[in-house]
């Protein structure tokens, strides 16, 4: 999420009640998560694990709950609980504001564009030109809806992200992360019905120009899908991926967190895909092999009874 304007360093440690070390002159353009950060950004961290990861991101000033060395440049602002300050940050600076009407009096809506009765548009919704937004359709606070884009009945655009923070030191293990990012849905995109698209954590989840969806299709927070790329029902791909242009999903493909998937690669119905994949291949099964693999494996394993009764009736060969 990036301010409206640069804010003091100096104010940002007072209002989390932070001691600042370091950097006291500059001023904060953003806050993010560490896989997203950008020079300029606050980040938070409140594990020795990603501490070095942290400090030495992009990141110029890191919350954290330890003193430790850092960059010249840099600042840190120590706290007892990381994620608590991160949080009131974002509240402050995105704080909930209730919608009473169907669509939001400060949603812009462009030339030619068509919206159906019973849909939903939130605050700072802007939608271009010639778009079709079907009945039922819920378009969260923020997002932002190119030209000639078609969203079917039933989708809901920027949901929050589906991200916790994970402490089993306390009653509540998981406590939900506030989602300050936004949905990109560029041009002439079409969606599909009942597809979920969630908004990111802290940045962007992007739906590249001319990419098509069918229904039922899940997009988790802060995935960045490129141009052109086809996707067929039930599809599920989870959160921080990376798809590049011209990809084809087909049905029931599933997508872990973290990866990326090169460009014009087609994955095959129903495969599981659990680690980057090289682009201009066709992928098949559960983890993802190249499709022509998994073929002549299958046909090694229908040849299996016959080789065993060839073995068995002749023990000398």
């Amino acid at each position: 999420m990036q301010f409206p304007a640069a804010v003091s360093i100096t104010w940002i440690a007072e209002f989390i009640n932070a001691e600042l070390i370091g950097n006291k002159q500059g001023g904060a353009t953003g806050i993010n998560e560490l896989h997203k950060v950008e020079k300029g950004d606050l980040v938070f961290v409140d594990h020795p694990k990603y501490y070095d990861t942290c400090i030495n991101s992009a990141a110029t000033f890191i919350i954290i709950n330890k003193k430790t060395d850092f960059p010249e440049g840099k600042a840190l602002l120590l706290v007892e609980n990381p994620f608590e300050a991160y949080c009131k940050i974002v509240n402050h600076f995105n704080p909930f504001t209730p919608s009473t009407k169907p669509v939001s009096d400060s949603a812009e809506i462009g030339e030619g564009s068509f919206i159906y009765p019973n849909t939903f548009i939130g605050h700072h919704v802007k939608i271009g030109r010639n778009c079709t937004i079907y009945p039922n359709v819920t378009i969260m606070d923020n997002c932002i809806i190119g030209d000639h884009v078609i969203i079917q009945s039933g989708t809901v655009i920027g949901s929050d992200a589906f991200y916790y923070n994970t402490k089993k030191d306390r009653e509540n293990w998981f406590k939900k992360m506030p989602s300050c990012g936004r949905v990109v849905i560029e041009d002439f995109v079409e969606i599909g019905a009942g597809c979920t698209i969630d908004r990111g954590v802290s940045s962007d989840t992007i739906i590249g120009r001319g990419t098509k969806f069918d229904n039922t299709i899940h997009i988790g927070h802060d995935t960045v899908i490129g141009k052109n790329c086809l996707f067929a029902a039930h599809v599920v791909v989870a959160g921080c991926v990376n798809i590049l242009d011209g990809v084809t999903l087909w049905g029931q493909v599933v997508v872990n967190k973290t990866l990326t998937i090169g460009e014009n690669a087609v994955l095959l119905g129903r495969t599981g895909v659990s680690g980057n994949l090289e682009g201009n291949k066709t992928y098949w099964g559960a983890p993802a092999q190249e499709a022509g693999i998994v073929k002549r494996e299958l046909v090694w394993i229908k040849r299996i009874p016959q080789l065993w009764d060839k073995v068995m009736n002749n023990p000398n060969t």
